[in-house]
């Protein structure tokens, strides 16, 4: 059950990514030419006005096909035969309907459970916070300039921002005060400002909050993902660190086999939850400048549109297919990764 959990979690987050671009492309009267789930030989497939649409044997992925996608095509109905603006308009699609989904998903869960208020339980005795002062009950605003919405960005902060002195706003009873908190090393070698509390507490929200939350999600993380891509440039991140598609269905299999135990409602939930994730992460990790990847196509038609032609299509091919085997044998080595992380 959970593998297929699993599988119908992908199968959404690419399909909704999918379908951006599709949209986008039919939009602008450019002919798709099939649209379809999953990779290799097709299971089902029928044509409906112009557009194959198939089920493909491997639950992963899926693809868009425009009709002279790669190619300098100019017929009616090619891709290259749109202005500059509607090729980034299609481009760009696919990664905004992820964050799209990621925000209705959002909506669903904080619907239900509320936010984590980033309220701190209490403080570890001999630590900044400690000393400056601070207690229980208090509502962290501000860290270092960047505005609070979530408990988890706090603990997100600090492990992103490992030493770092840190200037703190934070509410109590409807004052506002300001700290200026220096890390100290704990007994497991991590600097903390000795702030203690938990994702878990969540405060319920009204309709309006809700939407107002939902955004600061899709927002908490994108900017999460990001974070994360730097550190790993950073050499912070190991290889043990990172997980592809084998790694994700283990902990969307482990999360599922927790959380049934609790009943179906906190099964939904947390499948929400990792689905909010998955997606956003896509959508981000889409939009990097990386030959194959939307971001990759998207570097080119920019450059296209400052420069006002097209940069030679066989050029920008093998730059693609470049970028397409480099992307598979990292694939590969991630998969291969988890695999030996699993056993």
């Amino acid at each position: 059950m959970k593998i297929v959990v699993a599988l119908l979690i992908f199968s959404i987050i690419i399909i909704i990514h999918e379908f951006g671009h599709f949209l986008l492309a039919k939009l602008n009267g450019i002919t798709v030419v099939e649209f379809s789930l999953g990779m290799g030989p097709r299971i089902l497939s029928t044509v409906k006005g112009g557009t194959r649409y198939s089920w493909k044997l491997l639950p992963f992925g899926g693809s868009c096909m425009m009709l002279g996608e790669d190619e300098n095509n100019k017929e009616q109905g090619a891709f290259g035969s749109k202005s500059v603006w509607a090729r980034i308009s299609v481009i760009v699609a696919g990664p905004i309907f992820n964050f799209i989904l990621a925000f209705v998903l959002s909506v669903l869960v904080i619907g239900n459970i509320g936010y984590d208020k980033p309220q701190i339980r209490g403080v570890v005795e001999g630590y900044a916070a400690d000393e400056a002062g601070m207690q229980a009950g208090d509502v962290i605003k501000k860290m270092n300039g960047k505005t609070i919405h979530f408990y988890r960005e706090v603990s997100n902060y600090t492990s992103f921002h490992q030493g770092e002195t840190v200037h703190v706003v934070y509410e109590r009873d409807g004052q506002e005060y300001e700290a200026t908190l220096v890390p100290k090393e704990s007994e497991d070698g991590r600097m903390i400002l000795g702030i203690t509390g938990s994702s878990s507490y969540r405060e319920k929200t009204n309709p309006i909050e809700t939407l107002q939350y939902s955004l600061y999600e899709v927002k908490y993380w994108i900017e999460t993902t990001i974070e994360s891509l730097g550190m790993m440039l950073q050499g912070k991140v190991s290889l043990d660190d990172v997980s592809g598609p084998v790694g994700v269905v283990n902990v969307i299999g482990e999360t599922y086999e927790e959380s049934a135990k609790d009943g179906g409602f906190y099964v939904w939930i947390n499948m929400l939850n990792i689905s909010i994730l998955l997606t956003a992460n896509l959508g981000v990790v889409n939009l990097l400048p990386i030959p194959a990847l939307d971001g990759g196509r998207l570097v080119f038609l920019i450059i296209e549109a400052i420069r006002g032609r097209r940069i030679d299509e066989e050029k920008e091919g093998m730059i693609h297919l470049v970028g397409m085997a480099l992307l598979m044998v990292l694939m590969i080595v991630v998969m291969f990764n988890d695999v030996r992380k699993i056993f």
